[in-house]
């Protein structure tokens, strides 16, 4: 799997580099033929049964950003996760036909973004393809890695790409974190996090 993931984060014409030499940037591969079942071949579950279904789990609310040769790039991400303690690592699963994956696999590096619980307009302009995403978002660069640090996030992990793996129609990445940090209670003016469930927005409320 380690292969796949250099495979695939590498330009597949890249000559190689002497040591001490920078490596060159990752470029993503064409896009895969993401037919799962054979033509005639039933689906075992259907797909809006599975989407009303997992909508039950809440989950938290990110954006995923990172910065390449184009300036700024970021989409919405529910599907966020901690991996591992000991090397620190997180995950995102992202779409195979997402046009913002090709330009953070070429980064090399990502910020993720979490979300307070008053910023759910903030999440829905990073969810529309082919809009300017940043217009009128304020943002820094990450101390690690430089990707987008969004303005008043309640908290925020810099990472690098450390792995890509495929599973079905997504792809897994885990990024080995490089830096982080949280606002404090003083400073934190969102109430909670940003959830979503069942297709909506909500906040945590004891």
């Amino acid at each position: 799997m380690a292969a796949t993931a250099v495979r695939y984060l590498r330009s597949a014409g890249a000559t190689a580099t002497t040591a001490g030499d920078p490596q060159p940037p990752p470029q993503a591969l064409p896009r895969p033929d993401l037919r799962a079942v054979r033509d005639g071949e039933r689906p075992p579950v259907d797909p809006g049964e599975f989407r009303r279904v997992l909508g039950h789990f809440a989950s938290g609310v990110t954006v995923v950003t990172a910065h390449d040769t184009d300036g700024p790039t970021g989409f919405a991400c529910q599907s966020f996760a901690s991996l591992s303690l000991d090397p620190p690592l997180v995950a995102f699963m992202v779409a195979r036909t997402s046009t913002t994956w090709p330009r953070i696999a070429r980064a090399g590096s990502f910020c993720v973004n979490i979300l307070g619980a008053g910023q759910g307009a903030l999440c829905r302009g990073f969810a529309v393809s082919g809009a300017d995403k940043f217009a009128g978002v304020a943002y820094e660069g990450a101390p690690a890695t430089g990707s987008p640090l969004l303005d008043s996030v309640p908290a925020w992990v810099d990472c690098r790409i450390h792995a890509v793996h495929t599973g079905g129609d997504h792809l897994i990445v885990v990024g080995r974190v490089e830096a982080l940090g949280a606002a404090t209670a003083e400073t934190d003016g969102e109430a909670g996090p940003l959830l979503f469930h069942r297709g909506a927005f909500g906040r945590f409320t004891n």
